[in-house]
């Protein structure tokens, strides 16, 4: 994959087996302590990379998750996890913290809605989710060609569409720029889960929304996801 013009080179590159252990410990750091819903619901790291753990080998077999590396170190320092939006759930679901409800909850209105009780067919919809960059390499434009290079990965394996779910206002202003469109939206003020108002601490990031767009055939691209 080419390389951007940061002060600072930055890589990017398909998640191979052995990166995942690191792009574990990312965006379980990112997450609980910077994604709106996670710290409302107070998500730990480790409970956080439990979540992600459940996607190891996806993420480093299937050849849809983007990693960033620093030049000069070597260290991860972005990671966007993709995969087939026809996937099912990976085993283990049941057995993370209960933290994680309310979060699936609202995110599962989202997906509902948008799917209309339509069944994707495998290899048409590229799902892109927990898109995260250390905080050191933040708003720097990492996390922008991480999208785009997924996006760009997903046209060579024969995708027609990419779908995600943003959940705070600045991964909603990179999507959008991204020419994602807003399909569906939740209110975290008005969401409640066991007649709990859990996301009331985060009322100013409105909500999560669901955005998708369709991505560019490529010539030579392969008809399976």
């Amino acid at each position: 994959m080419s390389e951007p013009a940061f002060a600072v080179k930055v890589r990017f590159e398909i998640c191979r087996p052995g990166d995942v252990t690191e792009l574990i410990g990312l965006l379980a750091e990112v997450f609980s302590s910077e994604d709106p819903p996670a710290v409302a619901a107070g998500i730990t790291p480790a409970e956080f990379a439990a979540l992600v753990e459940l996607y190891r080998g996806r993420a480093g077999t299937e050849g849809m998750t983007v990693v960033a590396r620093c030049e000069r170190t070597g260290a991860l320092v972005g990671a966007l996890l993709a995969e087939d939006s026809a996937a099912p759930f990976p085993e283990g679901v049941d057995r993370l913290s209960r933290k994680f409800d309310p979060i699936f909850d609202i995110l599962s209105q989202l997906d509902a809605e948008y799917r209309g009780g339509r069944i994707l067919p495998a290899g048409e919809s590229l799902h892109l989710f927990l898109l995260g960059v250390s905080r050191a390499y933040a708003r720097k434009g990492v996390a922008q060609r991480l999208v785009q290079e997924c996006m760009a990965n997903g046209a060579r394996h024969g995708y027609s569409r990419a779908v995600t779910e943003a959940t705070n206002v600045v991964s909603q202003h990179v999507f959008r720029k991204l020419g994602f469109k807003d399909r569906v939206r939740r209110s975290y003020q008005h969401h409640r889960y066991g007649n709990r108002a859990v996301f009331s601490s985060i009322v100013e990031h409105g909500g999560p929304v669901l955005l998708d767009r369709l991505l560019a055939r490529l010539p030579g691209s392969s008809d399976a996801g």
